[in-house]
């Protein structure tokens, strides 16, 4: 009734959890971007169907996947490695199907728990809601980085949870990660400061498609100074992150200093431009030698 897809790089380590967290589902995909551990050796020993492609981008690999598998059913779950799908949320998916679904529906809405070692980050998630059950034809992502997927159709909200386990490899693997990130995140915001993406305030606070609301929020956020202490007193103090404790204080200042690293690169990325727009002040070698004494 449901096929699964995962997207995966050198993922050895977490997806085992993930795939046996989904072993329910009769059609299980693992799309990889050529990873070189035993990823590949894993998603075989779980019996899942193993694609690979080059990765370019998020947003192209994820499309990729949907649009050019062959899923045994109408409907798909997509999940990452480091994510876990517990029976209820199995159980209410299964049952939402059965009951039969309006042609008009395109996706289904899922809260996700993230958690930092074992305890779950409850109030200093900013956006805690994703679109994960889809049908594949009816859904696009966009943006390179923290994708923004287009649906075409109504999406339903889910009541269960799935859990989210993005510090399970490390501290250290989580920063270069999002070092990765911060460098693509420049670009973006990059652009955005420069007027070359679209953005309404208006879309921002008020459209009211839930992902068109999040992009607008987030070019708007570009758009904001000291974007570091804001998201740090927004996760820990406006969303009260200080009641998760440790983790929670932990936590914010991970993201304020990952909005620093994207802040830091856009300012290089702009003066990088900026120098490439500017003629050189010096003369060349030839011009040297051919001036007169």
């Amino acid at each position: 009734m449901i096929s699964v897809l995962v997207l995966t790089k050198n993922e050895e380590r977490d997806l085992p959890g993930c795939l046996a967290s989904v072993n329910w589902s009769d059609d299980v995909h693992v799309f990889d971007s050529y990873s070189d551990d035993g990823t590949l050796a894993v998603a075989r020993a779980a019996r899942a169907s193993v694609s690979q492609r080059a990765f370019d981008n998020y947003a192209a690999q994820r499309n990729a996947a949907l649009h050019g598998l062959r899923f045994a059913h109408e409907w798909v779950l997509i999940i990452d490695a480091d994510e876990r799908i517990p029976d209820a949320l199995r159980d209410e998916m299964i049952e939402r199907l059965r009951i039969g679904v309006p042609a008009e529906v395109a996706a289904f809405r899922i809260r996700r728990r993230d958690f930092m070692g074992t305890r779950w980050l409850r109030r200093s998630q900013l956006s805690p809601y994703y679109i994960r059950l889809v049908r594949p034809n009816r859904v696009r992502y966009e943006r390179e980085v923290n994708e923004v997927l287009k649906v075409d159709g109504e999406i339903v909200d889910l009541a269960r949870p799935f859990d989210h386990y993005p510090f399970a490899k490390g501290i250290a693997h989580w920063l270069s990660k999002h070092n990765t990130y911060s460098t693509l995140e420049a670009r973006c915001a990059l652009d955005s400061g420069e007027g070359r993406t679209e953005f309404s305030f208006w879309r921002a606070i008020a459209a009211a498609d839930f992902n068109e609301r999040r992009f607008h929020q987030k070019e708007l956020f570009y758009r904001l100074p000291l974007r570091p202490l804001l998201k740090f007193f927004l996760i820990y103090l406006f969303r009260g992150g200080f009641l998760d404790g440790r983790a929670g204080l932990d936590y914010a200042l991970l993201q304020a200093f990952y909005e620093y690293m994207i802040v830091l690169k856009t300012r290089e990325l702009a003066a990088a431009e900026r120098a490439a727009r500017s003629p050189s002040c010096e003369p060349t070698a030839q011009a040297q030698t051919a001036r007169p004494k």
